[in-house]
This record gives C-alpha cells, structure tokens and sequence, in this order.
C-alpha cells in the first residue's frame, strides 16, 4: 500500500548512499579549489535530482548500484549551477543551504571556478571507462548525450538566460512554462529519464517516466516560487523575497497564491498518472510528486 510507504527513511538510506559516493570520488587534496567544491558539494543539500535517479532506476527494476555514479554527477552538476546563480553578476545570493555561498565563503574568482570544476568533474565521473561496462557503453553514452543536452544551452542554459532576461518584464504564463521548462525542469527530466536508461527500461516506459518529470519538474518551480513568498527564511536556509526584489515572473504574481497551489496539484496528479504504468517499485516516485508540493524548503 502507498499509504505504508516511508518516504523519510527512503531519502535517508538514499542520500546516505549518494553522500558516500561523493565523498569517495575526490582525491585527498587540501587544495583550496577541491576544499571550494566540497563546501557546496557537501552542504546538505536535498538530492532530489539524485533520489529521482535512483527512484526510476528502481522502478523499472534495476538497482540502485547501477545508476550511482550518475546520480553523483547530476548532483555536481545541479550544484555547480547554483554557485553560478549565486553569482553577483546574476541572483546575487549570500546564503545557500543556510550557509554563506561560494562567492562569499572563498571569493568570486574561486566560485567561478568551482563551478566549472564540478561540471567538468561531473562528466569525467560518467565517462570513468572502469565503470562502464563493455555491453552498457551505448546506454551510458546515451546518459552522457542526455545530460549534456538538459545542461547545456538547449536545457538549463537557455532557461538562465531567459530568467535574467525577464527581469523587470511581466512574462506570460507560456512565457513563464516554457523558461522553466528549461532552467529547472530539463534537469528533473534528465534526472529520471538517466535513471530508466541506466536501469534497462523500455521504451514505453522511459515515455512515461519523462511524462511524471515534465510534471513534477513545473511542480517543483511552482513550490519553490511559493516559498519564496511563503517560506521560512529559518527553515529554507535561504532568504526570502528575493523574486519580487528583483521583479521577475512568478506563478504567485501571475496566478496568485492559491491558484498556484492548484495548478501544483494539478501538476501531481498529472505525474500520477503517468506513474499508473507502473508497480508498487514506482512508490518513492509517487511519494516524492507528493514532497514536492508540500515540502518547506
């Protein structure tokens, strides 16, 4: 039954894991650039791009052994994202996972290159030939392609340059849908979709997989520009506000709050959906469609 499901112990045993392995992927090195890249890596963040690998990894039957190093490169790349959003050229941030941001705890030149170590890190990881099996080099080169593309200028890129774009600037809802599509979504989407082809899915089912991701992936923008109005700058570990300081488009501002709320469950149950395809191996993706829209952070 769902109802029985324990989400909390799943992302424990889950990032426990992650963690291990990211720990395990750094050489012993004091370098200050290595030291730079374990204070954001390291910082206690979520892991949902991770879990989710994992998640669909096991969904379509395979293990979570399978897909762990690239959950650990979907993780450097996530957060070598944020350091540069961070960026006093861009979002300007000072506290990130409730502690002070790259920039301010080294400096901006280090942050830049932080940033650009763990991407760099995060594809050397995935194309590491002693992990890859002999039988499995057209799936992991498939995973490659995919993150590639969802990071690049086609995916998360583009949907920066969008968000700065539109600062000052009242987007449509289209508008709105289409840019997070790209900045937060087109990682989710990869999150997932790496996890099914690492763990041998069929076709029919990475469509349904990728299906629940475009969902949730709106969903987790649609919460995260709620809590930018709603949320505890205490529980967060960042500040709130921030949207509105720099007057860029919300789904609050365009929708108002409770309709936002709305269109956020509507977005779950639409991911649901598309998990219907699926057993009870499917259950932490339910549960975490669910987290997304109720989380506080």
């Amino acid at each position: 039954m769902m109802n029985s499901f324990d989400l909390n112990s799943y992302f424990s045993a889950t990032r426990k894991q992650i963690d291990e392995a990211l720990g395990s992927i750094f050489a012993n090195t004091s370098s200050k650039i290595v030291k730079a890249m374990k204070y954001s890596l390291m910082a206690g963040g979520k892991r949902i791009r991770p879990v989710l690998c994992v998640a669909s990894a096991e969904t379509v039957g395979g293990q979570s052994q399978d897909v762990i190093r690239a959950a650990c490169a979907l993780e450097m790349i996530h957060t070598y994202s944020l350091i540069h959003d961070d960026l006093p050229a861009m979002d300007n941030d000072e506290i990130r996972r409730g502690q002070p941001t790259c920039h301010v705890a080294f400096d901006e030149a280090t942050a830049i290159l932080t940033g650009d170590a763990l991407l760099t890190l995060a594809f050397e990881v995935l194309s590491s030939i002693e992990f890859i099996q002999k039988n499995h080099v057209l799936n992991w080169m498939n995973v490659i392609h995919t993150l590639s593309r969802a990071a690049g200028y086609k995916g998360m890129i583009e949907g920066q340059m969008q968000d700065m774009a539109g600062e000052g600037n009242l987007l449509c809802l289209e508008d709105l849908e289409n840019m997070h599509a790209l900045k937060t979504g087109a990682l989710i989407e990869a999150s997932v979709a790496v996890g099914a082809i690492l763990g041998k899915g069929s076709l029919d089912q990475i469509q349904q997989l990728k299906t629940y991701a475009k969902n949730i992936g709106l969903a987790f923008q649609v919460t995260d520009d709620l809590l930018d109005v709603e949320g505890d700058p205490n529980v967060m570990g960042k500040d709130v506000g921030s949207d509105q300081a720099r007057s860029k488009s919300t789904y609050p501002a365009l929708l108002g709050i409770e309709q936002s709320k709305q269109f956020a469950k509507k977005l779950v149950n639409n991911a649901l959906k598309a998990l219907n395809y699926f057993d009870n191996k499917a259950h932490p993706l339910r549960a975490i469609a669910y987290y997304i829209v109720d989380r506080k952070k």
